[in-house]
């Protein structure tokens, strides 16, 4: 069934995220846990390092664990948005589909992450209000950078144009899927905090246990492969629909339809 491509309130925007969400649960929840199992080896080998701590040791491979965030988050998101671009446009994809629409392009979206993070860290340090509406008026940084192939600037520029008039939209994406995401980490969390406090009490330990610190990533991992993938979807669908709104896009795609081309920046732009 051809994808409805008109504007969607925002009740209808977040119905057809988890609709996406459940049709393509192990495409978005693959994407998510191909990069993020990177990261838990990552943290499970620094878990054995810790036991045998040394200063440069554990500075350097604090260092590291940032880089490995950072690529991994750039990785899942970016391959995030190729898949809802195609699933979205009614086009065929698939997980390894996806990863190649961004291939060669992990370090650029990366450093456009950093770029539109500081930002956004300056504006809530020095007045947390600027900081929000930075926060609201480049949610869409990502999305346009994957799917538009713009650097940093054009980025924030973009986002900022196709989120005017619909932040309120953009805060009810964010808080929704970041209580969602914090509730289900928390429904691990609180149960392993539980059993260690007990333990504790009982034997008298000092220190945290081995069998936490392992818990504690791999119930990260988990809690990102299910919750994870839903706010990319939200605010890639959120670019749709306001390219919709602003610039007609609907038509645009359905004249290049029916004409057997594609409209420029209508869909990812695929690595070669």
């Amino acid at each position: 069934m051809a994808t409805d491509l008109r504007p969607l309130s925002l009740g209808e925007l977040l119905d057809r995220c988890f609709y996406y969400y459940r049709k393509n649960f192990l495409l978005f929840a693959g994407i998510t846990a191909l990069p993020h199992l990177v990261l838990l080896a990552y943290q499970l080998v620094g878990v054995g390092l810790q036991r045998t701590p040394a200063p440069s040791i554990s500075l350097l491979w604090t260092l590291g664990s940032l880089i490995v965030t950072l690529a991994v988050t750039a990785a899942s998101q970016g391959a995030t948005v190729i898949a809802v671009s195609h699933v979205h446009l009614d086009r065929p994809t698939s997980i390894a589909e996806s990863f190649a629409g961004i291939k060669g392009r992990i370090f650029y979206l990366a450093l456009i992450m950093i770029g539109y993070g500081i930002g956004i860290s300056v504006g809530l340090v020095l007045l947390i209000v600027p900081g929000i509406i930075l926060g609201l008026m480049w949610a869409l940084t990502i999305p346009v950078a994957v799917i538009e192939d713009t650097g940093l600037r054009d980025s924030v520029n973009r986002s900022a144009e196709l989120t005017k008039g619909s932040r309120g939209r953009v805060f009810v994406i964010y808080v929704l899927f970041l209580v969602l995401l914090y509730a289900i980490y928390m429904a691990w969390l609180i149960p392993a905090v539980t059993v260690l406090t007990m333990a504790a009490r009982t034997h008298h330990t000092v220190g945290i246990p081995l069998w936490y610190q392992i818990v504690v990533p791999v119930g990260s991992f988990f809690s990102q492969c299910l919750a994870g993938p839903l706010m990319t979807i939200g605010f890639s669908l959120l670019y749709y629909d306001q390219r919709v709104r602003k610039e007609a896009f609907d038509l645009q795609h359905m004249m290049a339809t029916l004409d057997g081309a594609t409209p420029d920046a209508a869909i990812p732009v695929l690595g070669s």
